[in-house]
This record gives structure tokens, sequence and C-alpha cells, in this order.
């Protein structure tokens, strides 16, 4: 709050950044083993929509390591505006949008301004398509609304799916007990350009290379 204060957004997101780094990096205190694969694959000077599988709240920090130099902002639920030392007030002060999903006109509106802002800075903005995150580790199925309104506001953006794999299992039982010796694995794939692509269709194949990161059963269009 101070740094935000005193010397502006810079000072801050190098904080965040520092602060994010050690959240994640402290789970090797648990024998956690932390893997990024892909990060060469990042691109810079554009716009980023970051596609990612939800876990936890963990996996926040984890984007935020893993895409530091692209400025990332999330799509979240209002939810975890609060209660979350370090993380909700981020998410409240540092360019995210905070979801009511009971005022879906409204959360509309607010993607497409973030998309304006990534747009115009050639920052990257992350969503979690499944909507919430996977309480019994099973990925969810990703819904396009989210990222179509993003792209349409950001219609020079790259879109990068983002498999996150070990999070539930490191919190299957909560804070506490957290589960000792997880290998957590963070994968960036190719940036896709977007342009003239469905995004139903895109969705789709990003939630199944997913799915495929993950082990898990892929998903078929439905009729």
């Amino acid at each position: 709050m101070i740094t935000r204060w005193i010397w502006g957004y810079p000072v801050r997101k190098k904080a965040v950044d520092v602060l994010n780094y050690g959240l994640l990096y402290s789970l090797r205190i648990l024998g956690t083993k932390i893997t990024f694969s892909g990060l060469e694959k990042i691109p810079q000077g554009r716009p980023l929509i970051i596609v990612a599988n939800h876990q936890t709240t963990l996996d926040i920090p984890a984007v935020i390591v893993g895409f530091r130099k692209n400025h990332p902002k999330f799509i979240s639920k209002i939810e975890l505006g609060k209660w979350i030392p370090s993380i909700s007030y981020n998410l409240r002060h540092g360019g995210s949008v905070l979801i009511d999903r009971k005022n879906p006109r409204q959360a509309v509106k607010d993607i497409l301004e973030l998309g304006k802002h990534i747009e115009a800075n050639n920052y990257a903005a992350c969503i979690f398509p499944e909507g919430t995150r996977a309480k019994d580790g099973k990925l969810k199925s990703f819904m396009p609304a989210g990222i179509a309104s993003l792209y349409k506001t950001a219609p020079s953006a790259l879109i990068v799916p983002f498999a996150i794999d070990g999070n539930y299992e490191l919190m299957k039982h909560g804070y506490f007990p957290m589960t000792v010796g997880v290998h957590l694995k963070l994968t960036v794939f190719d940036p896709i350009e977007p342009k003239g692509m469905d995004m139903t269709e895109l969705t789709l194949k990003i939630e199944n290379m997913i799915r495929k990161e993950l082990g898990q059963e892929i998903r078929t269009a439905s009729v």
C-alpha cells in the first residue's frame, strides 16, 4: 500500500512481483518442486490473453511470476477481493477486474474495459474460463464468453494457454494441512493468433490442450 501511494505503479509492481515470487517459492519448505516450462514462448510487445485452468488461489502467484514481464491482470470473482493476504489487495488495486456473477451485464462491461487497458499498454489479462476452481481437481468445461469479450476490445492480443498442474494436490485439504512433496508443473503453450478463428472452437481446443497436459479425458464439442 505504501509503495502505491508514494512511488506509483512501477515500484508497486516490483513489490508485487517480489511478494508473489516469495509466496510461490516458499512452498519449497513443504518439499514442493516447482517447474516452469515454455517461458521462452511468452511474447513481448503484444497484449496477451492468458487462458488458464483454475485449481486454487495459489494459481495467481504462479501466473504473476511466470508472466511478470507482461504485467498480468486478472478476471476474478469478487469474493477473492477479500480475506486473502496480499492476493486480495493486489486484485483490488492492481488493475484486475473483480466479477460479481450476480450482475453479468456489469461483468461484461468490466471485461471490455480490461481489454481496452491491455490493448493500450501491451499488458496481459489472465482469465480462468472454467468460471470457478475445480474442487475435485477435474477440469470443468471452458466457457468462451469472457475470452471473446476480452478479444473484442484487445484485437491485437495473442492468446497464450497456460496449464497449472499440482496446486489441487497441494491444497486438496485447504491451507492446513498442505500436502508435502508435490510437483507443481506450470506449462506455457505456443501463443495463438486468434484473428479469424471461431472463439467457441478455439476455447474448446485450448481446453483440450490443457486436459491433455493434465492427463484428463478430452472433451468433444456439443452437438
